[in-house]
């Protein structure tokens, strides 16, 4: 069975970094709405940023100290350079987003920026399938469910913002997938786990900060 350690991301990000990906969002998608046009990475991106990482942009809208979802759009793998991914995601979580309608212009005063930046995605190694329960750690690791061309993804801090144990963050992933709750006992399905590192807005364009997973 894979040790904790090959779950960790291969670098750390500081908190300047986390500022950078979270303004390099919030001004790309501004740049998007109100130009139609993407920007390109800046000049003074940190190297680091060039590196190849996965990548989750999440926009939510602040009503009163109450926060929903307005749209979440990511790469679970590494394939493109973090920056990169970013920008891409950024208008994408603003105008591609299924569940919602295309932000407007006149809600980035209402809406705060998240970026999760992942590990690469790795098969949850078990006997039975009882067990996953015992590998899935709530406040660590997100999932990926996976079966057919059934695909659900859930990022680490949807559980701890839900309050949901190990058992049910498996059954609600399977859910995101579109299979039934149990479907994580059945044969055939495969459970992918990942970590992430989170910065977020503490207030529409506002100071950013780390997010701790465990306290979501």
């Amino acid at each position: 069975m894979p040790l904790e350690s090959e779950y960790r991301l291969p670098f750390e990000l500081s908190d300047e970094e986390g500022k950078f990906l979270i303004q390099l969002a919030r001004n790309t998608a501004k740049t998007f709405l109100e130009t139609g046009k993407t920007l390109k990475p800046p000049e003074d991106t940190p190297k680091k940023l060039f590196e190849n990482c996965g990548v989750f942009v999440t926009i939510n809208a602040v009503r009163s100290n109450d926060k929903a979802l307005r749209g979440c759009i990511g790469y679970p793998y590494p394939t493109s350079p973090l920056v990169n991914a970013a920008i891409d995601n950024a208008v994408n979580a603003a105008t591609q987003d299924p569940r919602f309608e295309p932000l407007q212009k006149e809600e980035l005063d209402h809406v705060v920026f998240e970026v999760s930046v992942l590990t690469p995605p790795e098969p949850v190694q078990v006997d039975k399938p009882e067990d996953y329960t015992s590998q899935v750690k709530v406040g660590e690791h997100g999932l990926i469910v996976e079966k057919g061309f059934y695909k659900g993804l859930l990022l680490p801090q949807v559980p701890v913002e839900w309050c949901w144990c190990s058992e049910e963050f498996l059954c609600q992933c399977c859910v995101k997938a579109g299979l039934p709750p149990d479907s994580w006992l059945t044969k055939g399905t495969k459970i992918y786990r990942f970590s992430a590192i989170v910065f977020e807005e503490e207030s529409p364009n506002g100071e950013v900060k780390r997010k701790s997973l465990a306290e979501a």
